[in-house]
């Protein structure tokens, strides 16, 4: 159950380390640089408007909102139509009237950055401090929503989320700090689906503030961002352009707008490897701009379309793509997989430990027809093992084998972990804080692959209940696990090994697997074939190039 916030300045854990030590104002050089100069232009244009509280309809008030709004992206596609891709989300969390949280620190690679705020205001400079301030609103905005969650992953929140739609309920998917869903105040959840009704008065908003030489301007949002000669961001150069923009939560998002094959130099290096075989290099572009289309709504509540970490696909600076990764990029330009027209969920991974994983072994999601068990290796590698593995011995019989599987040779196709009872107890104590020790571990249900669905975890006394890890939940909670293909024992009082093979949820493409099918010989289209049957590999109609 989440623990629901008490305010706006505690509504999501600060974030750290970002833009340097301190919020301190840089100085007139740094700002303006030693030539170019700083300059602010002002211009008028109407106030935005502020929250207003609900309209009431013959004395009775409206169901107040679930959140702040936010705008939806624009549609992004194959066709000219960026992806807005967020550098960093949750800026200026934390922001309190008397408390100053870290600024964001902008850099120019040359010519002065160009901002324009949404009263089309314009600010110049080659180094930009911006800072944030409160700002009362006219005023107060009750919110109030149904909360479910948190939930391990995007696609075990939108599971719940599309359960609450077909009832009828307009339930959103959202990334405070974990991933939740949203339903307006009142709605019953889906069976099986606990929620928690959140309420939160806001008197006040967060703006960001520019720091210029004659003092600070407050911005009016969105505000673009333009970079001639680029911009310099955590050890890389983007191109832009560029929006600071407000999200759902009160806190504010640096984007960058990148046309798609722009943003897979930006992914496939740091996916798969620069030095991977030509075809694997162009399935995971192919992956990877599949990827993106399929989940273009994944931030929609917060008005972007992806992130640029984990929660997403890893995206960095595009130089860094080398020649070959461009060409794969190239030769794949506008290719996909899609099933009746529409982009796949491209999931993939690193190593599979040499058995593929159905979709719902891994998440909360239904069951999709090209994500399916399936043993992958030589055809002795085939023959050696039968799905389903559903009991210990036929996993373990598994793991103690590598000859003949696709990608054995990753360094985590094999692995091994010691948890003791204290690290278990520490690391589900949010779940289960009262369990007592020794605690006791036990594997419910394995998936066809043999992968583990639920784990439980229980305390010594009978009555006391333990706690359940499932699908996805399991990596997030021991996260010294590479992956849910294992085998538990107890190998002293207090201390458990899992014997485990594997890096990643498993379904979908095993990058290790992908690269040794190329370096056999297969082209680009086989490896995509037998990683996703049934699909189609080519250009998506017109029609669908946008959501």
């Amino acid at each position: 159950m989440a623990v629901l916030p008490q305010s706006a300045d505690t509504m999501l854990p600060l974030l750290s380390g970002l833009y340097g030590r301190s919020a301190c104002i840089v100085s007139m050089l740094m700002l303006c640089g030693i030539s170019s100069g700083c300059q602010a232009q002002e211009a008028t244009g109407p106030e935005p408007p502020p929250l207003a509280p609900p309209e009431t309809v013959a004395g009775v008030e409206a169901v107040p909102l679930t959140h702040r709004p936010v705008q939806a992206p624009p549609p992004a596609g194959l066709e000219g139509m960026p992806l807005w891709v967020a550098l960093e989300d949750h800026l200026a969390q934390g922001t309190t009237a008397s408390q100053s949280v870290q600024a964001l620190h902008l850099s120019s690679a040359g010519q002065p950055l160009v901002l324009r705020d949404g009263r089309g205001r314009e600010y110049r400079g080659t180094e930009v401090t911006i800072s944030w301030r409160l700002v009362p609103l006219v005023a107060p905005q009750q919110l109030a929503r149904e909360q479910a969650g948190p939930f391990a992953s995007f696609e075990s929140a939108e599971k719940v989320a599309i359960a609450w739609r077909e009832l009828g309920v307009e339930a959103v998917v959202a990334h405070p700090g974990d991933w939740q869903v949203w339903a307006p105040l009142g709605a019953t959840p889906p069976e099986g689906v606990r929620s928690q009704t959140w309420r939160q008065t806001l008197s006040s908003t967060v703006e960001p503030v520019f720091q210029a030489p004659d003092g600070g301007h407050t911005l009016t949002g969105p505000v673009q961002i333009e970079a001639p000669d680029g911009l310099r961001w955590r050890g890389g150069l983007y191109r832009g352009p560029f929006r600071l923009q407000a999200d759902a939560y009160g806190s504010w998002t640096l984007l960058e707008q990148v046309p798609v094959e722009r943003y897979l130099e930006g992914v496939v290096p740091h996916e798969i490897g620069a030095g991977s075989p030509a075809a694997a290099l162009a399935a995971q572009a192919v992956l990877a701009r599949t990827w993106a289309l399929a989940n273009r709504h994944r931030f929609r509540v917060d008005g972007y379309h992806l992130c640029s970490d984990t929660q997403c696909q890893v995206y960095s600076d595009p130089r860094q793509a080398s020649q070959p990764v461009r060409q794969a990029i190239a030769a794949t330009s506008g290719q996909v997989l899609s099933v009746q027209g529409q982009p796949i969920n491209a999931v993939y991974h690193a190593s599979n430990g040499g058995v593929m994983a159905a979709g719902e072994e891994a998440w909360a999601m239904a069951p999709v027809s090209y994500l399916q068990a399936g043993i992958d290796g030589s055809a002795a590698w085939r023959d050696r093992f039968v799905l389903p593995l559903h009991t210990n011995a036929a996993v373990g019989l598994l793991l103690n084998a590598r000859d003949g599987a696709h990608g054995s040779g990753h360094p985590r196709f094999r692995w091994t972990r010691t948890i003791t009872t204290n690290q278990l107890a520490q690391q589900v104590q949010s779940l289960a804080p009262n369990l007592s020790q020794p605690l006791q571990l036990k594997v419910l249900e394995r998936g066809v692959s043999g992968r583990v669905l639920a784990l439980e975890i229980a305390g010594s006394e009978p009555q006391q209940p333990g706690v359940v890890l499932r699908l996805d939940a399991i990596r997030r909670s021991l996260r010294q696990l590479p992956s849910t293909l294992f085998v538990v024992d107890q190998v002293s009082p207090g201390v458990w090994r899992f014997s485990g093979g594997g890096f990643g949820h498993g379904a979908g493409l095993s990058q290790a697997g992908a690269i040794d099918l190329a370096r056999q010989g297969w082209t680009t289209d086989r490896i995509l074939g037998h990683y996703y049957p049934g699909t189609s590999y080519g250009p998506l109609p017109p029609s669908e190039h946008s959501p």
